[in-house]
């Protein structure tokens, strides 16, 4: 079994009016709602290329698409892995290191989920997006969505 190396993206997918897209995990309870989450492949794959990527598996959408624009927030979140995932790290390993990203993509962009990874999605205003999240470090950047979301649009600050 190859180890997950305990380096992930949170890609907060938005539209330029705020609506955020939350995904349903396959492998946990019927409320877990969450943005884009995923590991890094290798230790030397940039974190920008692990949130392009882990989008595209999750929900097919191209990062580089016309209309979308991925911007890194500069943040990261330091969490203990829940309990039920360790064993897909490395003996010892408890804690993982996630770094934000923000997606603006337009209204309307079509979503096809891994059917492996998730079951449903939904868009929804940010701040009711916030309170759907499980994981507090998602709900978190829901809530910062609207500091950076204009970078994100090309909308002056």
């Amino acid at each position: 079994m190859r180890f997950k190396i305990p380096q992930s993206v949170l890609v907060v997918i938005h539209t330029a009016a705020l609506e955020v897209l939350l995904i349903r995990r396959a492998d946990a309870s019927a409320a877990f709602w969450q943005g884009v989450t995923g590991s890094k492949d290798a230790e030397d794959e940039p974190f920008s290329a692990t949130a392009a990527r882990e989008v595209a598996e999750e929900t097919g959408i191209d990062a580089d698409a016309p209309g979308c624009t991925l911007t890194d927030w500069e943040l990261e979140n330091v969490y203990d892995i829940y309990p039920q995932w360790l064993f897909r790290y490395a003996p010892g390993v408890t804690r993982n290191v996630e770094h934000v990203f923000g997606l603006c993509v337009p209204e309307g962009t079509p979503i096809t989920l891994n059917p492996r990874e998730h079951t449903d999605h939904r868009w929804l205003p940010w701040r009711e997006a916030a309170d759907w999240c499980y994981s507090p470090s998602n709900a978190e950047a829901c809530l910062l969505l609207p500091r950076f979301a204009s970078i994100g649009a090309g909308i002056p600050s």
